[in-house]
């Protein structure tokens, strides 16, 4: 079946983009099966990766092309999810560098099902600025009595406090939300805490105004405390769960181990702020389900090193 004028269109477009050296990467989602030589054809010279919305049509493409493919849930989502999930996809395989511009293929605009068009929208993605909105969208896979609006709010502290740190200095540090009774059972005080007497309201963290007065308390030792409703409750706590059954990667300190061990031992959520990269790792039952880069921080892109290791205490600000 030969590709309609305005795939073609969008084909041609693509390979001038990469031409141009505007693009490194053409990246294709298709619902239907197309003629894939002409594909070719049209991409000649274009580095090219294809995404289907189906088991069936990924089997088709990787059987009888030697095209590279890669692997989605075959669920319905829209468009623009589906080229977030694609997108996450191919940096986790390293087929592209979260610096990398992308041309993205796709059918965004609704059709009746008996005219469907393969390709009818063109999108220019830059992952530098866009991974860490997209890596956000995988919050609504976490199982956790947590809402949905905390996590994010959550997340996007921690990942602003790993991209910006305090003072020109960059900053580490744990954020634990959720089964917050039971995860202050578990905690010591190495400080006084700062939010002590101070109104739910002033401790709220959809407040910008207390997200950025905690980027200040987040320099200090110890962990941060945050109950499912986006109330900060303690800072300045020592973590003091053990990590039997807990295995984090090498190169991981104390802080990633204390951040691992408590959401083992509770429903909670930790969130692990590395200081040496700024990047954010989400723990779950003791396993990271989630990572965030802070694409902004200028030195995160350097060959891969093992994070550094010093000696502290779990849920300080001086180890990894």
């Amino acid at each position: 079946m030969a590709l309609p004028r305005q795939t073609i269109a969008l084909l041609d477009s693509a390979r001038e983009l990469v031409k141009d050296k505007i693009a490194e990467m053409v990246l294709l989602l298709t619902e239907t099966n197309l003629d894939w030589d002409e594909v070719r054809a049209h991409l000649r010279g274009c580095p090219l990766l294809i995404a289907a919305e189906s088991v069936e049509i990924t089997n088709h493409i990787r059987e009888e092309t030697n095209l590279d493919v890669l692997d989605l849930d075959p669920e319905p989502v829209p468009a623009q999810e589906r080229m977030s999930l694609a997108l996450l996809k191919a940096i986790a395989a390293e087929k592209v560098t979260p610096g990398d511009h992308v041309v993205v293929l796709y059918n965004g605009i609704a059709t009746s099902e008996d005219k469907p068009e393969p390709i009818d929208s063109l999108s220019l993605v830059h992952l530098g600025e866009h991974l860490e909105r997209l890596t956000a969208q995988d919050l609504r896979r976490l199982d956790t009595p947590i809402p949905l609006d905390t996590l994010r709010v959550v997340v996007d502290l921690a990942t602003e406090i790993g991209r910006e740190g305090r003072e020109g200095k960059p900053v580490g540090t744990i954020i634990v939300v959720g089964d917050t009774r039971k995860v202050l059972s578990m905690t010591q005080p190495i400080n006084f805490n700062p939010f002590r007497g101070y109104s739910k309201e002033e401790r709220d963290l959809r407040d910008r105004r207390v997200r950025e007065q905690i980027k200040d308390i987040a320099q200090l030792d110890g962990a941060l405390i945050v109950d499912r409703e986006g109330i900060a409750i303690a800072a300045c706590l020592h973590l003091n769960v053990p990590a039997e059954g807990v295995s984090v990667s090498k190169g991981f300190g104390s802080r990633h181990r204390a951040a691992a061990a408590i959401s083992r031992k509770t429903t909670a959520i930790a969130l692990c702020v590395s200081q040496s990269s700024g990047t954010v790792r989400l723990f779950q039952n003791g396993e990271v389900v989630l990572h965030i880069e802070p694409l902004a921080r200028p030195h995160i892109w350097q060959p891969f090193r093992l994070e550094t290791q010093e000696d502290g205490a779990p849920g300080t600000t001086r180890e990894e």
